[in-house]
């Protein structure tokens, strides 16, 4: 019997997602002769910024996830609003993106820009930035081409829809990350960033007070966990950058820590704990669990498809002077 296109394409749909997606335009040698000293300027600032800031890391990694999932890996998340336009960063699902990552940026920006003028860009610099950082506090290396350009735009009005939030049905969280060409593996998988950094009590409150007319808090934390929550969380409202650890084993390393975690109940957010409940994802939270090599591996492949995510080439994007300014003050943000 023939072997129909549909069944070719069904076939090799799984092998498919391993190839790494790349851009013509992007080369790991793009600042070889313009910028050498690149790597080497980077990784000492920011050596120096985890080592003051330890949640540094956590911070760039949001920001980089964050920046890319809205229009591309493009530093459109770094524009700063003013007072006749609203920007990305400023959008409601932004706001609590830490201060630490993007003085990092800024820190990065001013160095290169003193030793390489007008030469690397900001979306590089995020790109690298976040690489390195998963690196320096115990994940997976991986390969980082370079080359993209910074955006020319950055509406907070675009970033709905394109972020997960801790309150989504699993359904729907899936559906998002469907929308970017990430399967529920690599949902899975992404979601791992949590094994470092931690998240403020009001994105978790509902889980451990009141949370149903039987039960004070979420069944499936375990009380021990909820009850330490409690007494973090017990002022929260009054006090709002009350924040506990996503991984309160090992807050401070990469490692695979929060697929244990979730399959003992401490899962801190809803999105979390839905992971392990839902039969679609909890077979890769098992495996990334028991097999740390697994994750590390899948993690760095996710990164490098994440980085190159339709980035902005050539003069579809700039090379910012400032990474939270446009070059042209009449390019948008609104």
């Amino acid at each position: 019997m023939a072997f129909s296109l549909h069944r070719l394409h069904l076939f090799l749909l799984p092998f498919l997602a391993l190839i790494p997606i790349t851009n013509s335009n992007l080369t790991k040698d793009y600042y070889a002769k313009t910028c050498p000293q690149f790597p080497t300027t980077m990784e000492r600032i920011i050596v120096d910024k985890q080592m003051a800031a330890p949640t540094t890391a956590a911070g760039i990694l949001r920001v980089f996830f964050h920046d890319c999932v809205v229009g591309g890996c493009d530093a459109s998340l770094l524009i700063a609003s003013n007072a006749h336009t609203t920007a990305e960063r400023d959008a409601e699902l932004n706001r609590s993106l830490p201060g630490d990552a993007f003085d990092l940026i800024v820190r990065l920006k001013t160095a290169l820009e003193l030793e390489c003028p007008n030469t690397v860009s900001c979306a590089d610099i995020l790109a690298v930035a976040a690489r390195n950082l998963v690196s320096m506090v115990g994940g997976p290396y991986y390969e980082v081409v370079l080359g993209r350009k910074d955006s020319l735009e950055s509406r907070a009005s675009d970033v709905a829809g394109h972020i997960a939030t801790p309150y989504m049905p699993m359904d729907k969280i899936i559906a998002v990350f469907a929308s970017k060409n990430l399967t529920v593996q690599e949902l899975v998988t992404l979601s791992g960033a949590h094994t470092i950094g931690f998240a403020h009590c009001s994105e978790f409150s509902h889980r451990i007070f009141n949370f149903s007319s039987t039960s004070q808090v979420d069944p499936t934390l375990h009380p021990t966990f909820a009850h330490a929550l409690q007494k973090l969380c017990a002022n929260y409202t009054k006090q709002t950058g009350m924040s506990a650890f996503n991984d309160v084993m090992t807050p401070g390393k990469f490692d695979n820590m929060y697929y244990v975690n979730l399959q003992n109940g401490m899962g801190l957010l809803a999105s979390d704990e839905a992971l392990f409940s839902d039969n679609r994802t909890r077979p890769y939270v098992d495996l990334y669990a028991k097999n740390q090599t697994a994750f590390f591996d899948a993690f760095a492949r996710v990164m490098e498809k994440m980085s190159v995510y339709e980035v902005k080439t050539g003069k579809d994007g700039e090379v910012r002077r400032r990474c939270d300014a446009f070059n042209n003050l009449k390019a948008t943000a609104s």
